[in-house]
């Protein structure tokens, strides 16, 4: 097993390294740009494409609201990443791995606004009558049967990588956070969750993205709530710490405290790293949920989409980051979530730490909701909607594995298979950006036109 293990590490160690960490911010970047940097521009206009979106326009095609369907893939990004991944990039990288975090984040979201663009455009409605997409079908629709193949890849990557990243270490992190914190059994928070993710699962994306609308909201307003608590009590902290960030972006961190120095270059892959694995720009999966949105253009969605990088990142792992900065925490020598716990007790001592146990099993919880979609369409894709029921099954068992099982192994194959993810979503982005910038185009040229406006206000109206 030892052998497997360092065969493993090695191909991780690979497929996330440089190359990768290029590839994605390249492409995200060449997609800002053939966009003319609209993505960063148009932030405004995402949040109220959000606002707008609670209230989809009769008649338009799709399964849940596109408000839905961002909170569907939110509930996927907005987990264990933002605290114990922000954490981490900081106690290894130095507060500077936050400034490239937020690069990472207003660069992928012109790859996030592509990759939701692109599979709206390019989704088919399958034998049930719903609407489906994802990089697969951009890919078979857009590129060709040549090409199907890759299409096919990226199935069987997301397949199989959700049991791993988005199902069993999800489980575990809620089981020992509940362990740790307040008790309880893994074997009993095993058996709770995989009741609760039984029953959303039974009630198909519509029960999903309907408990995704009230959770993931109040997870994040709750986190950043008292954020800004912690925020305002080291009030003074703020100024200096946005010094740190940008100082140590583009210059060493000397050793201090129990943090023991990183260089730039280290910063900048654990800030990009952390960044990608928080928001999942570049893996194609936010794609697969905003495909099944009501919308009246693809690159509404798009600009719906591309929101999820911004309050993800900008948001969301900005808070805590802040907190870890201003409180002293990240010189502590800690890492991962149990660094953030530290932090967050610092400031609220008493409660901190409770606090943060509670954000860990609802953000965790959300995720193993948001990648049991992206899976099932997956399977879909691959074998056929006859695939749903089985798979709900299987997902649903593994959660309670997942509770009471070592992962370490687990984590480390389902992160490698997470970069064979992005891979093939890269290649289609790239082949098939000048249907992004078309589609764009199209729309903002019909936004722009004196009869758009009449339809745009009776769009409102419904």
């Amino acid at each position: 097993m030892s052998t497997l293990t360092a065969i493993v590490t090695a191909i991780n160690d690979f497929v996330w390294g440089p190359p990768m960490l290029v590839l994605i911010l390249g492409t995200g970047l060449f997609l800002q740009m053939r966009l003319k940097l609209m993505p960063v521009m148009r932030i405004g206009t995402g949040f109220r494409m959000i606002w707008r979106g609670r209230k989809p326009a009769a008649g338009a095609a799709g399964e849940i609201s596109p408000y839905a369907a961002l909170m569907t893939a939110l509930a996927a990004t907005v987990g264990i990443g933002n605290i114990a991944g922000v954490a981490t990039a900081i106690a290894i990288g130095g507060p500077g791995a936050l400034f490239w975090m937020w690069i990472t984040a207003l660069v992928g979201m012109a790859t996030k606004y592509a990759e939701v663009l692109l599979a709206v455009h390019y989704r088919e409605t399958d034998d049930r009558g719903e609407q489906t997409g994802g990089p697969m079908y951009a890919i078979k629709n857009g590129l060709g049967r040549n090409w199907r193949w890759l299409g096919a890849a990226f199935a069987i990557f997301g397949g199989i990588a959700g049991f791993g990243i988005g199902n069993m270490v999800q489980a575990n992190s809620i089981a020992d956070v509940l362990r740790s914190g307040f008790g309880v059994s893994p074997w009993v928070s095993g058996v709770v969750m995989t009741a609760l993710t039984g029953f959303v699962l039974l009630g198909g994306v519509k029960r999903i993205g309907a408990v995704a609308e009230k959770l993931v909201p109040f997870m994040c307003v709750g986190y950043v709530a008292v954020s800004l608590l912690v925020l305002g009590l080291y009030a003074d902290q703020i100024p200096a710490a946005f010094g740190l960030i940008l100082h140590h972006a583009f210059n060493p961190t000397a050793a201090t405290g129990g943090f023991v120095g990183a260089g730039v270059m280290m910063a900048l892959r654990y800030g990009v790293a952390r960044g990608i694995f928080s928001n999942e720009a570049g893996l194609g999966t936010a794609g697969i949920a905003q495909a099944a949105g009501r919308t009246r253009h693809a690159a509404e969605s798009g600009l719906i989409g591309m929101m999820g990088t911004f309050i993800d990142t900008i948001i969301v792992c900005t808070m805590t980051g802040l907190v870890l900065i201003v409180t002293g925490a990240w010189q502590s020598g800690l890492k991962g979530a149990v660094l953030s716990s530290a932090a967050f007790e610092t400031a609220l001592p008493g409660f901190g730490a409770t606090f943060l146990a509670v954000a860990v099993v609802v953000f965790a919880y959300t995720t193993i909701l948001g990648w049991a979609y992206y899976g099932e369409k997956c399977w879909a894709y691959l074998v056929g909607t006859r695939s749903e029921k089985p798979y709900r099954l299987a997902w649903t068992a593994f959660v309670l594995v997942g509770a009471v099982t070592q992962l370490d192994f687990v984590w480390l194959v389902s992160d490698t298979l997470n970069a064979f993810m992005a891979f093939p979503n890269l290649v289609s982005l790239v082949l098939l950006s000048p249907v992004v910038a078309k589609v764009t185009k199209d729309y903002f040229d019909r936004q722009a036109a004196p009869q758009a406006v009449p339809q745009v206000l009776a769009g409102e109206a419904q």
